[in-house]
């Protein structure tokens, strides 16, 4: 079945529950509607309002109401894997995001993303605010706030630069370094881009190296596409660099953060072994 995008805006005379409605104006039975709203698929917008998710099928819809759905069974279909929490500093979290998982969701849904299986990790239920992201091919840490003022706290550490983050990544070939340290200072979308890296292991048999890297930037899918600019892609890349394809998915790891609590708890340093999460 292919993917289904629907918005439509209530007039009079079309009244009534959120579910009903869908079912007539799509077609689409009323399970598989249901489902969806489940899943975050589905939304609404009062009038002068914003486009939110709608989460209980009975919701009612009323005239000058906007109401969407994004149905693709390939996306409702997936089984996420599951976040573990590894701190909880109650104002905030920081979570290991398996491969796989999205940091958070799209108009597709939700459930699987982190946002929302932190919302539902906590009781009482928290907010759950993302101040940074990582790719949904990646396992790594992430920071979720669960109030406003510590997720603008994040946003302006992040924003300072006074967040550590460390990577592990397994690349093609090997990396030939001057000195300790390599690295690589080329833009990415026409914004300046620096990426360290400092190599830890090279595999003759495999003809692969293990890179330690920390990012000076923060460009969108930088790691990757920088690694790739100088001819190592990230092994398991399913969209920079050829040569690097394997089965054992993405090897890039985000495997550390340091910062210091905006709430007075001092250092925080978390860290995992990169060479434990993969298969």
């Amino acid at each position: 079945m292919q993917p289904i995008e629907f918005k439509h805006v209530i007039q009079a005379g079309e009244e009534g529950s959120l579910c009903d409605v869908l079912a007539v104006k799509t077609g689409l039975p009323k399970a598989r509607i249901k489902r969806a709203i489940i899943s975050g698929a589905v939304w609404l917008r009062a009038p002068g309002g914003k486009m939110r998710r709608v989460r209980r099928a009975t919701s009612a819809v009323r005239s000058g109401d906007t109401i969407a759905i994004y149905y693709d069974e390939s996306i409702l279909h997936l089984q996420p894997s599951v976040a573990q929490c590894l701190r909880d500093k109650r104002r905030y979290s920081i979570w290991l995001k398996p491969a796989g998982l999205m940091t958070q969701g799209s108009s597709f849904g939700d459930h699987c993303a982190l946002t929302r299986q932190v919302e539902h990790y906590f009781k009482p239920q928290r907010s759950t605010y993302l101040v940074h992201r990582i790719d949904r091919e990646t396992t790594g840490l992430v920071i979720i706030a669960h109030d406003r003022k510590a997720a603008a706290l994040f946003t302006e550490l992040f924003k300072k630069r006074k967040i550590g983050k460390r990577y592990q990544a397994v690349v093609t070939g090997k990396i030939i370094i001057e000195g300790k340290e390599g690295l690589i200072d080329a833009p990415l979308d026409g914004r300046s881009a620096q990426t360290r890296y400092r190599l830890m292991h090279y595999d003759p048999s495999e003809d692969q190296s293990r890179l330690r890297i920390e990012i000076i930037t923060g460009r969108r899918h930088q790691i990757r596409r920088h690694l790739e600019l100088i001819g190592h892609p990230v092994m398991g890349d399913p969209r920079y660099g050829h040569g690097n394809k394997n089965n054992r998915g993405l090897q890039l790891v985000a495997f550390g953060l340091t910062f210091t609590c905006p709430f007075g708890n001092g250092v925080i340093d978390v860290e995992i072994d990169p060479d434990k999460v993969h298969p």
